[in-house]
């Protein structure tokens, strides 16, 4: 099914452009946001009317956005989780988590926004790259660890992963275990 654009989407296209989608992201997904009109005839004069004002919208949307990453570009955000002695968390960390936590900070981020391939498993520093735009792009840290204090310490580069008791390959002396023969 072919479509015209109505703004930039990503890994799809620019506004204006005439494009192939399957029948069923363009019903359900294109259409239905408005992202995009049935590539008839009658829509192709109705893009080229409403051309000047899409892009004025989109130019407005784009300023705001870049105000937004301009804000949001380089900040932390601590999540306290439950988390094993190895750093592997009980649960996880979502882009629902992540959102609800920029937003608590004083900025609306929807979920929709955090792009986050993979739901996050482990504690440490993680990067985490929030589309505020089609544009524009801001990166957040999200510090993920069991207490306060600990965050404290990963933020001055601590390594919480690894075990305190843990015995590592330079103290190991096997004459501690006794006889290994017979």
């Amino acid at each position: 099914m072919q479509v015209i654009l109505l703004e930039r989407v990503a890994k799809l296209g620019y506004m204006g452009e005439v494009v192939d989608v399957k029948p069923g992201y363009a019903r359900n997904f294109l259409l239905t946001t408005g992202k995009a009109l049935r590539a008839t005839e009658a829509n192709r004069k109705k893009f080229e009317t409403m051309k000047a004002q899409l892009e004025a919208r989109n130019l407005e949307m784009k300023k705001e956005a870049e105000a937004v990453a301009a804000e949001l570009d380089g900040t932390s955000y601590v999540l306290i989780r439950q988390a094993g002695e190895t750093g592997q968390l009980y649960g996880s960390v979502s882009a629902r988590d992540l959102s609800d936590a920029i937003t608590a900070a004083g900025i609306t981020v929807s979920r929709a926004m955090i792009q986050l391939d993979t739901p996050i498993k482990t504690i440490g520093l993680h990067k985490v790259t929030v589309s505020l735009h089609p544009e524009v792009e801001a990166t957040v840290t999200v510090n993920v660890a069991r207490s306060e204090g600990e965050a404290d310490r990963q933020t001055e580069g601590e390594d919480l992963t690894q075990r305190a008791d843990e015995p590592t390959f330079e103290t190991f002396n096997p004459e501690e275990f006794g006889d290994s023969e017979g």
